[in-house]
């Protein structure tokens, strides 16, 4: 992910309830990584379980996306890479991005 597309996407990833004070504990991924994890994933058609050791676990990969998905925001991130200032949207398929577990 080029800066210019993670500063598109960056602005439409929810704060941390630890940063507002809200109690729980700082996340231990860097969003950026999850959100190429997930890009990699899609674009290669691989399954969940055959993320590259580059990238965090799996698991934690799935959990991230579950989130994101069930809040919308998958599809924030495809609307706002494909719109926004015209950075492309290499590894992202549709608002209506759907991934199982394998």
């Amino acid at each position: 992910m080029t800066d210019a597309e993670w500063a598109v996407v960056r602005d439409a990833m929810p704060v941390s309830a630890w940063l507002e004070r809200r109690g729980g504990q700082p996340e231990s991924y860097c969003h950026r990584q999850l959100v190429d994890a997930v890009r990699y994933l899609v674009a290669g058609g691989i399954a969940w379980r055959a993320v590259p050791a580059d990238f965090p676990a799996w698991d934690r990969v799935y959990a991230f996306f579950r989130r994101w998905r069930d809040k919308g925001l998958v599809a924030e991130f495809h609307d706002r890479l494909r719109d926004g200032d015209g950075v492309g949207h290499r590894g992202w398929r549709g608002g209506g991005v759907t991934a199982r577990a394998s």
